[in-house]
């Protein structure tokens, strides 16, 4: 089959690869319809890197239509169509049964300290070959696969993979108290659909930040306040100056580890890059540093009582936080990747007709595998209106 493929900084290729198949008894195979391009792909060739193997296959938002299934897999059946949760979890075990899917204790990577393996995303959660692929074999199939109806276009389900339950879980953890106000700091995919999100839970302020011409243009089309970083140095003082000088009572930071603004992290990366990958990775669980503007931001933002969610992927091992600040404030701090199944039941109900979180709509790409290469570089440039990509075996 043919798949997107990792080989190195920046170097994303299209090969043909073994076809997956049954390897565990609650294994299923899909034949995969679509998969989303996710900015957390782009981590992998350039942050984490050190924990990649050439060859591995990427992409961790798929879904499409089941082939096979494992004798221990009930309740799927081939012909069904499916979405498949970025995380894989067994749904019996106790952190599963308190719905931390994520930290699920049947796939955890505990020799390296980390959670729930996922699909596409290097050693560190598994190295299960991902999703942006012709097929893509599921472990754990008889509880992740979310079955949804025939008929509507892909793109009425997909986001259901990653951004829908990211971007909700980012807004339940914000816990936004009524009248009140929510800045989300990022407004790509994951922070513009939080903005909706919230807008839909009934959110009354929603302040969406960005320094992106089209992002912000496409949240204030639907009625976020928008603030463009680029005309304010400080933008914990602009999100005060909004808001009677108190700072908004919650705030996402749905940027992550890629946030502009340390130059000694940026080297940092870069530096790791061009080791090998036994002293990298020990650099990055020991030492690593994240690129920290956005959650410095969050911080300085935030009303003093208020809630920080953290939703944008950091994966530095020393990074440092400004606790004076955070303890003086009396900060509520939560994060960690979504829950898919957590949130599924919530959220399926509103992939109607209607359409209330705007979802057919949402990519602004499809394109087929073999233009992978070039839908990563315009990704990560920002080029081309490229807001969300799905690619179409």
């Amino acid at each position: 089959m043919r798949a997107v493929t990792w080989h190195g900084k920046r170097d994303v290729r299209v090969d043909t690869v073994e076809d997956p198949r049954i390897e565990e008894p609650t294994d299923a195979i899909i034949r995969v319809t679509s998969s989303g391009l996710c900015g957390s792909d782009l981590h992998l060739i350039e942050v984490l890197m050190a924990f990649m193997n050439e060859g591995d296959v990427l992409g961790h938002e798929p879904m499409g239509i089941v082939e096979e299934v494992g004798p221990g897999v009930t309740g799927l059946a081939v012909g069904d169509r499916v979405v498949v949760p970025f995380q894989i979890a067994c749904g019996s075990c106790f952190m599963c049964d308190l719905d931390l899917q994520t930290q699920c204790e049947t796939t955890q990577n505990t020799e390296h300290g980390t959670g729930a393996d996922l699909f596409g995303y290097s050693e560190l959660y598994g190295s299960v070959a991902g999703g942006q692929a012709e097929y893509v074999r599921v472990p754990q199939a008889h509880y992740g696969p979310i079955k949804v109806p025939q008929g509507p276009p892909d793109d009425r389900f997909l986001f259901l993979s990653d951004v829908l339950p990211t971007a909700w879980q980012s807004v339940v953890y914000a816990d936004v108290p009524p009248g009140g106000t929510l800045a989300v700091l990022g407004l790509g995919p994951i922070g513009e659909m939080a903005t909706r999100v919230a807008q839909h839970q009934g959110v009354e302020r929603v302040i969406g930040v960005d320094l992106v011409d089209d992002r912000l243009r496409r949240a204030a089309s639907h009625g976020v306040e928008t603030l463009d970083v680029r005309d304010h140095a400080d933008v914990g003082a602009a999100l005060r100056e909004m808001t009677a000088g108190r700072g908004a009572d919650a705030v996402i930071d749905a940027v992550g580890m890629e946030a502009h603004g340390s130059p000694v992290a940026t080297i940092a990366h870069k530096a790791m890059s061009y080791l090998p990958d036994s002293l990298g990775q020990k650099l990055m669980t020991t030492m690593g540093v994240d690129r920290l503007a956005a959650l410095h931001a969050a911080i300085d933002g935030v009303r003093r009582g208020g809630t920080v969610s953290v939703i944008g992927v950091y994966g530095g091992a020393a990074d440092p936080m400004p606790m004076m600040t955070m303890f003086d404030k009396q900060i509520q701090l939560r994060m960690g990747q979504a829950n898919v199944k957590r949130w599924a039941d919530d959220i399926l109900p509103l992939l109607s007709d209607d359409d209330p979180l705007g979802v057919d709509d949402f990519a602004t790409h499809h394109v087929p595998l073999s233009q992978a290469p070039d839908a990563y570089r315009s990704f990560q440039a920002k080029d081309d209106g490229m807001f969300k990509t799905v690619f179409v075996p």
